[in-house]
């Protein structure tokens, strides 16, 4: 009986060398820095979730080998090789990977600050999140639970005039609503009071047999290849229930000749987006409808590394079967069916060439949320343009330099136009957001972003240091200046300087901690119409404190 439990737990104890982390956490940012150099192998093309995120790194002595960087756990080993095709396509092993615990905690001084943190809404005071789960793994049949619960003191702050009133909107809507010039869910401030949420986070039930994957539940999308601002689809806001089906990453040949073609990767979902408590009264569009697809290439040869991609999003309301199709949004062309105005939706390309030869990673999203491309390519449009170069630095350290720049202002024809911008909708009036935040790029609809970082990296740590620009939605800010004369309106403009630090440190091999200082400066943070030089402006200090261990 001694020498079974001891084989047993022998055989547990032996792990993969593959790490499967959540999105934008601090494991997976350091496999995509190996990926750079070709040190770890990007489990995915274009549409990324935790279960789909699964790196494998190639060097056996990089750099943070001697850290416990999440492990997972082989149960029970797949027995010899079977001559059934059907299960020749399944992994018959059972294995288990443990999350965490991991405890994030923040301060904010003055105004919410925070970004690609899902459920949890870093406003001003104290925030803090937990969040621990398991995933298990058996005979094709994945089941992740990873549920994720959160506290926000949210203290009271000033901030820009909402723009509708409270005989439109629930009570108090017009205290907390978002400024901007047409309906959109995205509540300044989420309530008066302190508040806690729990929410499902990262978990999901799939199966998967070769290539081909399903599975329902809660998991953040990551949409192309941006860092910090994809503009389709992030981890910005809480998930939400869905169903997708696929195909993960994988190569194709050509048959008989056995010619590498490159590799493809294609997904499908169906979800429901929720409202949140600081909308409108009616509680018969509390839930939209959003289905989507994305498909990738890989090219194969002299072009290994380049890749190119799709994604396609459709918003539709929850109760009228009149205004949306499950299946329209796989319909071709802009002009079609799936084109109509009833159905609010929105289309990108992505572009990510790796030279790993050379340590270097340039990216581009270019996206549309509206069509006349002969006509104007430029309406509507907004890009997410990237570049990331690795670094070998003194006293055996190692860096990674990295520069995103996004714009998602409206384009000039809507001088002439209407009042718009990028994540609303006149007919799906909560906009492109869920639970009251935004699905797409973190800094918002209608403004841009330019961010400069460097990541370095020791046997034991990483340090970032970063600065960034924001302009938040001047779609608004141009609008309220359109009776204003020039002198006016440049007065209106609102901008954030961000300059900021962070660093982990692995303290013990499975016990890390992270720190981070980020001086957040925002000038006309109320956007006013002064006019006069006496612009409002503050200065918010975000400090921030996470323990993790790593089973």
């Amino acid at each position: 009986m001694k020498k079974t439990i001891l084989a047993t737990l022998t055989v547990m104890l032996s792990f993969y060398a593959y790490g499967q982390e959540a999105l934008k956490s601090t494991e997976e940012e350091y496999y995509d820095y190996l990926s750079v150099e070709g040190l770890a192998e990007k489990p995915a093309l274009n549409y990324r979730t935790l279960s789909d995120s699964e790196w494998k790194i190639n060097e056996e002595n990089h750099l943070w080998s001697g850290n416990n960087i999440g492990s997972k756990f082989t149960i029970h080993e797949a027995a010899e090789e079977t001559e059934n095709k059907f299960l020749r396509g399944i992994d018959r092993s059972i294995k288990l990977k443990i999350y965490g615990p991991e405890w994030f905690n923040s301060y904010n001084t003055a105004t919410p600050y925070g970004q690609n943190d899902g459920a949890l809404w870093q406003g001003k005071g104290y925030n803090t999140s937990l969040t621990a789960g398991a995933r298990l793994e058996a005979y094709g049949l994945e089941l992740t639970f990873k549920p994720k619960i959160s506290w926000m003191q949210n203290r009271e702050f000033e901030y820009a005039t909402p723009a509708y009133g409270v005989e439109n909107y629930k009570d108090k809507a017009n205290l907390f609503g978002y400024y901007g010039i047409t309906s959109i869910d995205a509540p300044q401030r989420f309530g008066d009071k302190s508040f806690y949420n729990f929410d499902f986070g990262d978990t999901e039930i799939r199966y998967t047999w070769n290539c081909l994957t399903a599975g329902f539940g809660t998991q953040s999308i990551w949409l192309g290849p941006a860092q910090l601002n994809p503009i389709m689809h992030s981890n910005n806001a809480p998930g939400y229930p869905k169903f997708d089906i696929g195909l993960r990453r994988t190569g194709i040949s050509m048959p008989y000749f056995g010619w590498n073609l490159g590799e493809i990767e294609a997904r499908g979902w169906w979800g429901k987006l929720s409202e949140s408590d600081y909308f409108d009264n009616s509680n018969e569009n509390d839930s939209n409808l959003i289905t989507g697809f994305s498909l990738a290439y890989a090219f194969p040869g002299v072009l290994d590394g380049l890749s190119i991609g799709i994604n396609r999003t459709m918003l539709s309301k929850w109760n009228d079967k009149n205004t949306y199709s499950l299946f329209d949004v796989f319909v071709p062309g802009l002009g079609s069916s799936g084109g109509t105005d009833e159905n609010d939706q929105r289309f990108s390309m992505t572009f990510d060439y790796n030279l790993k030869s050379v340590g270097f990673d340039i990216y581009l999203e270019w996206a549309r949320n509206d069509y006349y491309i002969l006509r104007y390519p430029f309406h509507t449009e907004g890009w997410t343009f990237g570049a990331r170069k690795n670094l070998s630095l003194p006293f055996g350290l190692k860096g990674q330099l990295k520069l995103e720049i996004t714009h998602l202002e409206s384009s000039r024809d809507y001088e002439l136009l209407w009042p718009t911008t990028f994540y609303a909708h006149h007919i799906i009036t909560q906009g492109y957001t869920n639970k009251g935040q935004w699905i797409g790029a973190g800094i918002g609809t209608g403004g841009n972003s330019q961010y400069l970082g460097l990541d370095v990296y020791g046997s034991k740590s990483k340090t970032s240091f970063f600065i960034q620009r924001i302009n938040p939605d001047l779609d608004y800010t141009w609008y309220i200046d359109k009776n204003k004369n020039g002198k006016e309106a440049e007065k209106n403009i609102r901008a954030n300087i961000d300059l900021g630090i962070s660093t982990t440190r692995f303290i013990m091999k499975d016990l890390s901690i992270t720190a981070s200082y980020v001086f957040d400066y925002q000038f006309n943070h109320t956007n006013c119409t002064k006019a006069d030089n006496d612009n409002d402006s503050l200065t918010n200090h975000n400090v921030s404190f996470a323990v993790k261990y790593n089973f």
